[in-house]
């Protein structure tokens, strides 16, 4: 499941001269909101599952130091060093950022940033991924696909239909769009999106790739020193 979240944790790009003109697209809510802002798209049971293993492994983590002996503080402070940035980059960091110019896309280790003009098509599978122009593919592990929940609303949509058939009524009573999964209506939203934009002056540019250090680092510092501690074991 994804939760969508009308607002962006980065300053604003800056508006072309054009800007002015181009009318806001207005959310479901009926208030205005600017063409820049970004639609926030995460998994819900990600941030959750996150948040209770960094508890479990802060309690047992803290407990070994405080209360071990000899070697043990040492290598729960070094297995602590590895293990909390992993459940960060692969739970609570996962996010995809969407606005009328590009695509941003944040996984475990990358952020990508993907001008709509670059994109060449979002596809759905047993992942979700976004295709550029020069071939290029990137999962989106912020959309994971749940197949129990995707076939579970073509059921609902099936049996939708075949009560409406039956009571002679009008089968848009329950939408598409309602009966589908979470994930595939957020890739549903950024493939109107893509269509409508990707022709835009603003929306080119050339696609950026970078490294999350500040995760990357951590966890090979952890590692080196977990391996230097059991090798001198």
């Amino acid at each position: 499941m994804t939760s969508p979240e009308h607002q962006s944790p980065d300053p604003e790009p800056a508006k072309p001269s054009g800007a002015a003109s181009r009318p806001a697209s207005a959310p479901a809510s009926g208030t205005a909101t600017s063409p820049y802002q970004d639609r926030i798209y995460r998994s819900p049971a990600g941030l959750v599952g996150g948040v209770l293993l960094l508890g479990i492994i802060g309690w047992l983590g803290v407990d070994a130091v405080v209360t071990g002996e000899g070697r043990t503080p040492w290598l729960a402070l070094a297995t602590m060093l590895l293990l909390v940035p992993l459940i960060i980059a692969y739970t609570l960091r996962p996010a995809v950022f969407v606005n009328d110019d590009r695509l941003r896309v944040r996984n475990p280790f990358r952020v990508i940033v993907l001008p709509w003009g670059q994109v060449a098509s979002l596809r759905s599978g047993f992942s979700n991924e976004v295709f550029t122009e020069a071939g290029a593919k990137y999962q989106l592990w912020a959309l994971p696909v749940s197949l129990r929940a995707r076939n579970k609303a073509a059921r609902q949509e099936s049996r939708a239909a075949a009560r409406a058939a039956r009571e002679g009524g009008d089968t848009e009573g329950a939408t598409e769009a309602d009966r589908r999964h979470e994930s595939d209506r957020a890739m549903a939203e950024m493939r109107e999106t893509h269509e409508r934009r990707q022709d835009a002056e603003a929306a080119q540019g050339e696609v950026t790739v970078r490294w999350s250090y500040e995760i990357a680092g951590p966890v090979a510092a952890g590692a080196v020193l977990l391996a230097v501690l059991l090798a001198v074991a």
